[in-house]
């Protein structure tokens, strides 16, 4: 009877949880489309999301350019960040002796937890002058406020989650497949790249998206880093601004419209996220079927 009892209650206690998790998601889509989508039918939303030019002061409030900006440096650090992140994975989870795995694995959790104003820090320190040296060593002129440098910086904040994610799904692979591969001839490089990784494909995935997420919603490292120019991007090595920053540099006095407009950019990055998640589990549906 006690048992019977305990269960029950742990059941209702995990769906009070799950319940309180849906609900929030709720309570911030209300908030956000019933603050921003006035916003956007008032400027209209071909005008609000095409538009080229972000001027409050004049009433002009297009974000092309932060969501080009945005997507432009995501994409760097997805370009930098996960194949790094990957082969450190897979390193770690089938290569790494176990004296520098120690040493290595509290590293990369170490990274994860540093505040993203201390990455946005070092990127002001140490990667603005690099890129804005070898650029003009290059015969490009940068001051290194780039979307080079906040692909840098977004690059290195993504790895921790990156390689967490996808080491725990490469040891968590069936080690038959491994043992079958050796079986059948195959050395070992060939069998954990043939047969381990594409069985932890779906995991990798995951923590792939979840670096995404982070990269595509961080604020302070690339506010520091990125230049803050709200204009259409015109290269690498040029500023850029993005949809979280720029909605943290005006939302504190914004009012009125202005301050609707910055709620739309919110929803456009809420959106954004869905379209992310959503590819996701169609590649895993389809990688399953598989």
């Amino acid at each position: 009877m006690q048992a019977k009892f305990t269960e029950k209650f742990m059941h209702i206690i995990f769906l009070i949880a799950a319940l309180a998790s849906v609900f929030s998601v709720a309570v911030i889509c209300i908030f956000l489309f019933y603050s921003g989508v006035p916003a956007m039918h008032e400027i209209g939303l071909v005008k609000f999301l095409t538009g080229t030019e972000w001027r409050p002061g004049n009433k002009v409030f297009g974000i092309l350019p932060m969501i080009l900006g945005s997507i432009y440096v995501t994409g760097g650090a997805i370009l930098l960040g996960v194949p790094i992140g990957i082969l450190t994975a897979i390193f770690l989870a089938e290569f790494c002796p176990k004296k520098p795995y120690k040493i290595v694995k509290p590293a990369i959790d170490l990274l994860a937890g540093i505040p993203s104003i201390v990455y946005g820090y070092f990127g002001l320190i140490v990667v603005v002058p690099a890129v804005r040296n070898v650029s003009n060593a290059l015969g490009f002129q940068s001051n290194g406020l780039s979307m080079l440098s906040a692909s840098i910086v977004l690059g290195m904040m993504i790895l921790p989650t990156i390689i967490g994610v996808s080491e725990a799904a490469i040891r968590a692979a069936p080690r038959s497949y491994y043992e079958g591969s050796l079986a059948l001839g195959a050395d070992h490089e060939r069998s954990v790249f043939r047969a381990i990784f594409p069985a932890a494909k779906s995991g990798v995935m995951a923590g792939v998206i979840l670096g995404i997420g982070r990269a595509i919603g961080e604020t302070m490292a690339v506010i520091m880093v990125a230049g803050n120019q709200a204009r259409m991007p015109e290269g690498i090595l040029q500023g850029v601004r993005t949809l979280t920053a720029n909605i943290v540099q005006e939302m504190g006095y914004a009012t009125g419209l202005h301050r609707e407009a910055l709620i739309a950019t919110g929803v456009v990055l809420f959106v954004f996220i869905l379209i992310i998640n959503l590819l996701f589990s169609i590649l895993k549906n389809r990688g399953n079927a598989a």
